[in-house]
């Protein structure tokens, strides 16, 4: 093997560090593996940084402290997690999958003045737009585009020239993964408080990292789910279908114990507050929310709160509701009237933005509040809140 011109490398990899200091920690991490089989250089999922000594020899310390930096952006970005959350179609096209990361990185890296080696590919050389992830430039890119293979690191597919599993030199487990992606992004947060310079894709990938989204349409319907089952806990008697034990029991037929379906009712907040395209949305999301459980429409009531005029109106779409257009808001009378229902609902989910009066007291009913837009006020603590971040 041709011998590595470590110095050098090393040169690159301290102005990468020294130029963008928030990322010292994870680039300092990364341990060298020279490597004849490796075209530039790539990471594996633990960290290593397989290095080309050809490569090395032919690039400026400039372009090699810009790779640097885009081989560490693959780990940072968690690139390997997210691509074992593909389609096994993609994940078999690894070099496809390779390309739209590279995409996602580049733009970033080129906005920030970084230096690159020529042929790097960046969104604008497929024609897309920049500032995306890697999940959607991916299936918008031409058939057959390849790229140098970054490794497991990137794609999640182990490379030919990677050491097998945990053997070799170095290596960097995921609990200290985690805790490096954390640390890189609260020094990000700080040079942009400081400085107040960092490229947007970083910008985004720190605020996720500190401040984690969840999918609410995930809690909305682990709310819902056990809302309904604590609902139908209660079992009665049915003759409709005989026990099993009937037949041990001549001429006695005994009751089967059935579990009822409960009924369930979505309360809307029309005040003016409330944007039609969201509450539209919402509603749909819960519906089918419903669906998954089991609850079906016969099992649905909608009622449109109006706060105006104190009424609470049955409806059966999303298209029937109406808003109010100003006024107060008062999600008592919706939950009051629900309740009051020929059959009271097992489940109340109130749509709301949050800035309403409740009940003084928990009722008997579950009740869920799907809070819709920035940043809504605290329902009471007998209310499950579920915070509705976006309805794209």
């Amino acid at each position: 093997m041709p011998e590595l011109d470590r110095v050098k490398l090393l040169a690159a990899r301290y102005r990468a560090a020294t130029d963008r200091p928030y990322l010292a920690s994870a680039l300092y991490s990364l341990t060298v593996v020279p490597s004849t089989g490796v075209p530039t250089m790539g990471v594996d999922r633990r960290w290593r940084c397989y290095v080309s000594p050809a490569f090395v020899d032919a690039t400026p310390v400039p372009e090699l402290a810009g790779v640097w930096i885009h081989e560490v952006a693959h780990l940072l970005r968690d690139h390997h997690g997210r691509a074992d959350r593909l389609s096994a179609a993609d994940q078999r096209d690894r070099l496809r999958v390779n390309v739209a990361q590279d995409c996602e990185i580049n733009d970033d890296l080129l906005a920030d003045g970084l230096a690159l080696p020529a042929g790097r590919l960046e969104p604008r050389s497929f024609g897309l737009e920049t500032g995306g992830l890697f999940e959607t430039y991916l299936p918008r890119l031409p058939p057959l585009v390849t790229c140098s293979d970054c490794g497991s690191g990137a794609h999640g597919s182990p490379a030919d020239w990677e050491l097998p599993g945990a053997d070799g030199p170095g290596g960097v487990g995921t609990v200290e993964a985690g805790a490096l992606r954390r640390h890189t992004a609260e020094a990000m947060r700080s040079h942009q408080r400081n400085r107040g310079t960092l490229p947007a894709g970083w910008r985004r990938w720190a605020e996720q990292v500190l401040e984690p989204v969840v999918d609410w349409r995930r809690v909305l319907a682990g709310a819902v789910r056990e809302a309904v089952a604590w609902s139908a806990g209660a079992v009665d008697y049915t003759y409709r279908r005989s026990s099993r034990r009937t037949t041990a029991l001549r001429g006695v037929v005994l009751p089967s114990l059935r579990r009822p379906l409960p009924a369930v009712a979505i309360v809307i907040d029309t005040s003016g507050s409330m944007g039609e395209d969201d509450l539209a949305a919402a509603l749909a999301e819960v519906t089918g929310v419903l669906r998954e459980v089991g609850v079906g429409g016969n099992r649905v009531t909608v009622l449109a709160c109006d706060a105006d005029v104190r009424t609470a109106t049955r409806v059966t779409s999303a298209q029937q509701v109406e808003l109010a257009g100003g006024g107060g808001t008062d999600m008592r009378v919706g939950i009051r009237s629900a309740l009051a229902l020929p059959e009271r609902p097992g489940v109340v989910i109130v749509l709301t933005d949050g800035f309403t009066p409740w009940p003084d007291e928990p009722a008997s009913s579950r009740i869920i509040a799907a809070l819709i837009g920035a940043d809504p006020p605290a329902p009471p603590s007998w209310v499950e809140p579920v915070r509705v971040t976006d309805l794209r």
